[in-house]
């Protein structure tokens, strides 16, 4: 009971930044039909909730493929696809604003179900609906028209603010209407990162089977950026196959991301909590796509005394790093290199140049508890080890007394005190005896 209550607290704590950061910011977030007709989907709504009780402005995009096509098959018709785009003839429209009005509406119950002993308990969710989106004819391309297929003219992002500022959750479906009046099946992605675009969402969220975009050896890929999603989904194209609902999100995800959406996730509709896990953890479950990757190597500056601080404090308690004051940290702050990751650093190292000798110290070497089993230590040496080439630097040494075994894996051999620059050979404390390691650059 104790273990469990610890790591509760512990993972309240370690969502808590989050939490501030997501607070009065706008998600869109886009349930596929497959999310709609998944075992999991009342799962999702109670974490939709969540993040409507956390103040996070909601807008929900429903797509509705799946649905379509079996109401389609079960009235015999032959569902007609081109480009990967449905055509839209009048027969498939009617089934379309039947399907997608139905699916609207038992969304709407889900979101307003706040009876005692459900997780939507006292949530009172209102939901908006309208013609916020207005559609146009997508036209006719190498001879076939696409009928009442269309393509979005313009959104009333403002309509839709101020709803979203009243409290209300905007809920929108894969029809659009136009100015004349008429009716057009829309592609939900583009619907959701069309909204995300105009009315400038911090989010844009989708769901897929798998935990997100897997490589070749079906590992999850965690970040991708703009050019990585639209290469993926180009080489789907090239099969010929259609689209799947993944490879539809990431190119909606990439023009997102290029036009102003800090962050597109994609996550399973299958793993229970799982948006909850992507969003408040530093790690995440899925895959993201951004402008620039959630962790980043880079100089340290004067803002990052307090995170370097944080990582070391608890090593330099156990004698591992010699300790440094703030000061001295404020001094040598230019030498210092340190991996962030969602604005925590995970890890740093120190360059010390000797350029008479043409070496320099890499110093106060710390990883985070959580990170110390991946290539965090491997990416510091390497820029290290890049910074000193750039210096003119030959060698880089280590003064060690617990990772002497580390070391040695990464390349490092042993050598002595009289191996040492002349200016650090003075300062070479006996009485803690480091052991010296040496790293030959070229």
């Amino acid at each position: 009971m104790k273990e469990r209550t610890t790591e509760l607290v512990e993972g309240l704590r370690h969502s808590v930044p989050y939490i501030n950061a997501h607070h009065g910011k706008t998600f869109v977030i886009l349930l596929t039909g497959a999310v709609l007709k998944s075992n999991n989907y009342s799962s999702i709504i109670s974490d939709i909730g969540l993040l409507y009780s956390l103040g996070i402005k909601l807008v929900i995009v429903n797509g509705a493929r799946n649905q379509i096509d079996e109401s389609l098959k079960h009235h015999n018709i032959e569902p007609n696809y081109h480009k990967n785009t449905r055509v839209t003839d009048a027969n498939t429209l009617d089934i379309v604003k039947q399907v997608t009005g139905l699916l609207q509406l038992n969304i709407t119950a889900s979101l307003s179900m706040c009876l005692n002993n459900t997780p939507l308990q006292g949530a009172h969710i209102n939901v908006v609906s309208g013609n916020f989106v207005i559609a146009q004819p997508l036209g006719v391309d190498d001879g076939i028209d696409y009928c009442h297929t269309g393509k979005i003219r313009r959104i009333n992002f403002e309509a839709i603010d101020e709803q979203l500022n009243r409290g209300s959750i905007v809920l929108l479906g894969p029809v659009g209407v136009s100015v004349t009046g008429e009716s057009f099946n829309l592609s939900s992605e583009d619907v959701a990162a069309e909204v995300a675009i105009r009315l400038k969402a911090d989010k844009l969220i989708s769901f897929c089977a798998e935990q997100g975009v897997l490589d070749e050896q079906g590992k999850v890929i965690t970040d991708l950026f703009p050019i990585d999603a639209d290469n993926y989904v180009n080489q789907k194209e090239q099969h010929g196959k259609p689209l799947s609902s993944e490879a539809r999100f990431l190119r909606a995800a990439s023009k997102a991301c290029r036009n102003g959406v800090r962050r597109s996730h994609l996550v399973s509709y299958l793993v229970d909590g799982a948006i909850l896990q992507e969003l408040f953890s530093r790690d995440g479950i899925g895959t993201q796509v951004a402008m620039q990757h959630s962790e980043q190597i880079r100089t340290a500056t004067i803002n990052d005394i307090g995170g370097i601080l944080e990582l070391i404090r608890p090593l330099e308690e156990q004698g591992i790093l010699v300790k440094r004051s703030r000061e001295q940290l404020e001094m040598e702050i230019d030498k210092f290199t340190i991996i962030q990751r969602d604005n925590m650093t995970i890890g740093c190292a120190a360059l010390y140049p000797y350029p008479e000798e043409k070496m320099g110290e890499m110093a106060c070497v710390a990883i985070h508890p959580q990170y110390r089993n991946s290539s965090r230590g491997d990416l510091l040496i390497e820029k290290i080890a890049e910074s000193a080439t750039n210096l003119g630097l030959e060698k880089i040494f280590v003064l060690t007394t617990r990772s002497i075994h580390w070391f040695r894996e990464k390349g490092f051999n042993p050598a002595e005190v009289d191996d040492l620059p002349i200016k650090k050979k003075q300062l070479y404390n006996y009485q803690r005896n480091s052991k010296i390691l040496m790293f030959n650059i070229k």
